[in-house]
């Protein structure tokens, strides 16, 4: 575990998997508003980074990403996106042309955002153990 770095959502996650990448050759970085997100997801993104994508993404009908990883970081990448915002994935993908990167998106899921959101999940059953996914 460590301290959160200070700055915006981007600075943060730009510098958690900076650190991470000086030991280690990817790294992945999970919300932990997305309760859909499973191991599944995340044996699915190594296998991207190990297969030579740069980055890997999960990302999330409102339009931002509960899951990024990366083999290498560059500010770039996080600098100057309205986090919370409904094109957090889309200027993501332009900030990754730009670098140059290959990158994969698994398939879209949903994260507890709202209200309406909170719902989803209640009615989902991920909450009662029963309908978990895998």
């Amino acid at each position: 575990l460590r301290a959160q770095a200070t700055g915006d959502l981007g600075e943060r996650m730009r510098i958690a998997l900076q650190n991470a990448l000086v030991s280690r050759s990817m790294a992945l970085l999970v919300g932990t508003d997305c309760p859909a997100l499973t191991a599944r997801h995340l044996r699915q993104a190594e296998l991207a980074l190990r297969g030579g994508d740069d980055a890997v993404f999960v990302p999330c009908e409102d339009g931002g990403y509960a899951l990024v990883g990366l083999r290498r970081a560059d500010a770039a990448l996080f600098d100057g996106i309205a986090w919370g915002g409904d094109r957090v994935m889309a200027d993501t993908r332009e900030r990754l042309r730009r670098l140059g990167w290959r990158w994969v998106e698994l398939e879209t899921l949903w994260d507890v955002d709202r209200p309406e959101d909170y719902d989803r999940l209640l009615r989902s059953g991920l909450l009662d153990g029963k309908h978990a996914p895998r």
